[in-house]
């Protein structure tokens, strides 16, 4: 207690003044953003699938599905996404159970259609593969993260997303951004 007095009383009043804006520059007192529960989605045609022709545009498909299920991955074919995360839903028999059933990853349309073939290559789940290219989908959800150190770019943080009557009326997304702590189908869809 004593050194920081001390400090303060031999701190000039212009060093004792821009520290707390300096202080401020660092730290932000907003929570993060993210989407919340009942917001629509990003509109227009952020997504793409099987080529990049082929767009997609989910909240204008929401207004005549009464139920989507919406995953967003890192990356096609990593370990998680591949091995546990995806296949969870596949194999879940509650994900039947949606009009619209999407995984969305920051990745190109040919990435996304041949990690479908791989994963569900008779197509028996009806779980679409949609591409988000440029992350324009992810940003305006505010569920990218920096994954530049892993995957070269930003990323989709991994989340599980419900939407009802065209707004969002449940999301799990991984507070580690990668994990599958709270995404998995079991966890998500009961």
């Amino acid at each position: 207690m004593f050194a920081r007095t001390a400090l303060r009383a031999t701190a000039s009043p212009i060093a004792r003044a821009s520290a707390p804006a300096a202080a401020s520059r660092f730290f932000s007192s907003s929570p993060a953003r993210l989407v919340k529960i009942g917001e629509l989605l990003p509109e227009g045609e952020l997504l793409q699938e099987g080529s990049p022709g082929n767009k997609v545009d989910l909240r204008k498909e929401a207004e005549s599905a009464r139920n989507m299920l919406i995953i967003g991955v890192p990356a096609a074919f990593s370990p998680a996404c591949s091995a546990s995360h995806i296949p969870s839903y596949i194999q879940h028999p509650k994900t039947q159970e949606f009009d619209v059933k999407a995984v969305v990853s920051v990745n190109d349309a040919f990435v996304m259609k041949a990690w479908k073939e791989n994963l569900d290559p008779a197509g028996e789940s009806g779980i679409r593969f949609l591409a988000d290219p440029s992350g324009s989908f992810t940003k305006a959800l505010d569920l990218t993260f920096d994954s530049k150190a892993i995957f070269g770019n930003d990323r989709s943080k991994r989340y599980a997303m419900i939407v009802e009557d065209g707004k969002v009326t449940k999301i799990a997304v991984e507070p580690d951004n990668t994990g599958t702590a709270v995404s998995l189908a079991d966890k998500v869809l009961g």
